[in-house]
């Protein structure tokens, strides 16, 4: 191979089935996003707020948005692109990362995004549990079996080994059945409970994740958590507008993605607020909650200074094992 193979400026594009096997552990995908929240708080990185535009189409309700940051520790620079035609319509939903190495100021890397999101979600969810939860959880309800929620739970327990109940909401038997399977491979000695009141499983979890897209449920509320329970909202639309009002205490993992993308959540002024942000409360500059009896609301929504962090991991080891094409765009 020669250097000029190695310096010419190239893209490996990965696809869906090139990253569909490659082996990230729960653990490293939690380290790996809390990292880079650390580095966020730090000063090191920049993650500048999410670029989203409503299509205008009544009928599908069509949406896109993109995000552009820089992850200080690895010294990546990430660009996401997002659409959906239609709201909730998964088959119609694409979205790409590409990746830009700052230490060599080479483009690196093109690829499909749906791994990534279905990996530092949920890690993100562990994080927010692991730092605003009561001390020592016990019970965990997971709302939703989309592709935000499938890996929640397994991710949940590796953060947080005192949970000992597990239960689960669903109505899309092959969600459901997916869910179940990922949850055993790395947990099987393990069990989930399946239920179907919603309201009742919110008053007995010490924390609730709500995915779920248009709910088939009412939508929670968080006065129906017990005293010192934790909501975490993965931009559900299962979750009361009034949510982020009742809530004691209230996290976002950035402000400025919750004015945007967490409008319907906003008070009577119109502007939705939260007492911390995430990456402050990693570093210690805020608490993940101000009493142990405090009914915590957390907004969750996408940061690409985590999403870049999960795709430099996934691209390496797809890289290293053979995967992808070598695109030469720019010769």
């Amino acid at each position: 191979m020669s250097k000029q193979y190695l310096f010419t400026p190239a893209l490996h594009i990965l696809s869906r089935k090139d990253l569909a096997d490659i082996e990230l552990a729960p653990a490293d995908v939690i380290q790996l996003v809390e990292n880079a929240y650390h580095s966020y708080a730090q000063g090191q990185s920049r993650c500048p707020t999410k670029l989203m535009m409503p299509l205008p189409n009544i009928e599908r309700d069509s949406v896109s948005y993109s995000m552009l940051g820089y992850d200080g520790d690895l010294q990546q620079l990430g660009f996401k692109t997002s659409y959906r035609q239609g709201n909730d319509n998964a088959d119609k939903y694409y979205t790409t990362i590409s990746l830009y190495d700052d230490t060599t100021g080479m483009p690196y890397a093109l690829m499909d995004c749906h791994r990534v999101g279905g990996s530092r979600t949920p890690a993100t969810t562990a994080i927010i549990a692991k730092y605003c939860a009561v001390e020592n959880p016990q019970s965990a309800l997971m709302v939703g079996t989309g592709a935000q929620g499938i890996n929640t739970l397994p991710y949940l327990l590796t953060a947080l080994p005192s949970l000992k109940y597990l239960r689960l909401f669903g109505t899309h038997p092959d969600g459901i059945a997916l869910t179940l399977k990922t949850f055993a491979r790395y947990f099987p000695d393990r069990e989930i409970e399946l239920v179907d009141d919603v309201p009742e499983a919110v008053a007995q979890s010490d924390i609730v994740v709500a995915a779920s897209g248009r709910a088939a449920h009412p939508k929670i509320q968080t006065r129906w958590m017990k005293q010192g329970g934790l909501l975490i909202s993965v931009a559900s639309k299962g979750v009361a507008s009034g949510a982020l009002d009742e809530a004691d205490y209230a996290i976002a993992t950035s402000e400025g993605q919750l004015g945007v993308t967490g409008k319907r959540l906003a008070g009577a002024d119109g502007i939705a607020k939260s007492d911390a942000e995430l990456p402050d409360i990693i570093s210690g500059r805020k608490p993940g909650r101000n009493a142990a009896t405090d009914r915590v609301f957390a907004f969750s929504s996408g940061m690409i200074i985590t999403d870049i962090p999960v795709a430099h991991a996934l691209a390496t080891r797809a890289i290293a094992a053979g995967r992808g094409t070598r695109i030469e765009l720019w010769t």
